[in-house]
């Protein structure tokens, strides 16, 4: 780390903290040449999310997609806007977990899965325009999976 008075390669570190919640560490450094204090931080630096969409091209992960097409299921139902900045985090980290490239189906089917949890109406809404519904058969299907997988279990 250069200094930003001298330009000076040789410093200490003087105190370490976290900050941002653990997503980073800010540490206060002095310069052995001039003496000068100054601040750095160290985050980790992470992949590129890329999306392959069924045509094959790829895109970059945008958050503001997901929160879009969740807005979108979701009109007139009681999500907050800390409910979908949530949602989309969430996704995104699931993604992570499967690799720097992700198909457009995982895509969906990750915030299927965390709709959901959130709002069964919007995971109605959202899963018929993923899934393409053609009729209403389409939509009892669907009811009939979502209240399998969200009864209580019974011993």
């Amino acid at each position: 780390m250069r200094c930003p008075s001298c330009g000076g390669i040789d410093d200490k570190v003087v105190d370490s903290r976290q900050s941002d919640d653990g997503g980073s560490i800010r540490r206060r450094r002095q310069c052995l040449e001039c003496g000068r204090r100054y601040t750095t931080f160290e985050r980790l630096e992470e992949l590129p999310l890329t999306i392959v969409k069924r045509s094959g091209e790829r895109a970059p992960f945008d958050a503001a997609k997901i929160i879009g097409g969740v807005q979108s299921a979701g009109k007139y139902r009681p999500i907050t806007e800390a409910q979908l900045q949530q949602l989309a985090t969430e996704v995104e980290e699931s993604l992570r977990l499967i690799g720097p490239e992700v198909s457009s189906e995982e895509v969906g089917l990750a915030v299927l899965e965390q709709l959901r949890e959130l709002d069964q109406v919007a995971y109605l809404r959202f899963a018929s325009v993923y899934k393409g519904f053609d009729d209403p058969a389409d939509f009892e299907r669907e009811v009939a999976v979502l209240t399998k997988s969200t009864e209580p279990k019974r011993r």
